[in-house]
């Protein structure tokens, strides 16, 4: 089946490490057919991305990547908007004035405090349940395509807390999966979760299991890769855990409008 990477930072985030270019050379010899750009983006001054993408110098390298690689790999330009429901008129001014293909919603903050920090003093109970709360205030309003790493909080939980129950927190994440569905977004799986102490993918099993069960059909797989090694990572070990769950199909996107890639079994 075709190999794509939906969720990559190049040195145009504030974290990623290596050029566009150079990223795009690493994808292609691995055999990746698409890769999407989802650089970091927030218009919150207090977020760590705030200011940091130039827009035009980020385009300028993404058209150089695809004259320079056009019969190598696809290139796809996208952004990763953190808290994309705050500031919500600035944000869609900002957006309208970028030709995007595709965009990841997704939470980094809670009340602009990161989550490592926005953890002090809470029950576990509260970390997951605060993380949870602020995922259903984004799909309920956000012009997103996607959910990004939809229980990252568990990578900043893990070592304090441990992983969460899924059934401890069924309520609230089938109440994310409806809007996500009622709104016609979709989720995304992000494999970097394997290269953690928490194991797993972002979000679980279990999630996408009951998006499946409540008829979701939306996702994308994405390494969010900040460095060459680990673009790609994982990828087929995901497509054959989706095809196990039932899912038929991943996405991938263009100028926003998805396109259904059939999941080999």
């Amino acid at each position: 089946m075709e190999y794509v990477d939906y969720h990559v930072h190049s040195n145009n985030s504030f974290d990623g490490k290596f050029k566009i270019i150079d990223m795009c050379k690493r994808a292609a010899t691995l055999g990746i057919a698409e890769i999407c750009f989802t650089e970091h983006f927030s218009i919150d001054p207090k977020d760590v991305s705030y200011n940091v993408l130039n827009y035009y110098k980020y385009s300028e390298e993404i058209n150089a990547a695809r004259e320079k690689l056009k019969d190598k790999i696809i290139i796809k330009k996208g952004l990763e908007i953190g808290e994309p429901y705050i500031l919500k008129k600035n944000l869609e001014d900002e957006v309208k004035k970028m030709n995007l293909d595709f965009i990841i919603g997704s939470i980094h903050n809670i009340n602009s405090l990161k989550l490592r920090l926005s953890m002090r003093n809470k029950d576990k109970k509260y970390v997951y349940s605060d993380y949870f709360d602020e995922i259903l205030k984004m799909v309920g309003n956000s012009d997103i395509d996607i959910v990004g790493h939809l229980d990252l909080i568990k990578r900043y939980a893990y070592d304090l807390y441990g992983n969460y129950k899924f059934n401890d927190y069924k309520e609230i994440l089938e109440e994310i999966l409806e809007k996500v569905i009622v709104n016609n977004i979709g989720i995304e799986v992000n494999t970097s979760g394997f290269r953690n102490k928490v194991g797993e993918t972002y979000p679980s099993m279990d999630i996408l299991k009951l998006y499946k069960n409540l008829g979701g059909k939306i996702i994308t797989i994405g390494s969010d890769s900040h460095d060459l090694d680990n673009i790609g990572n994982n990828y087929f070990t995901v497509t054959k855990m989706l095809n196990e769950i039932g899912f038929k199909y991943i996405y991938k996107y263009e100028k926003r409008k998805k396109t259904a890639i059939k999941i080999e079994s």
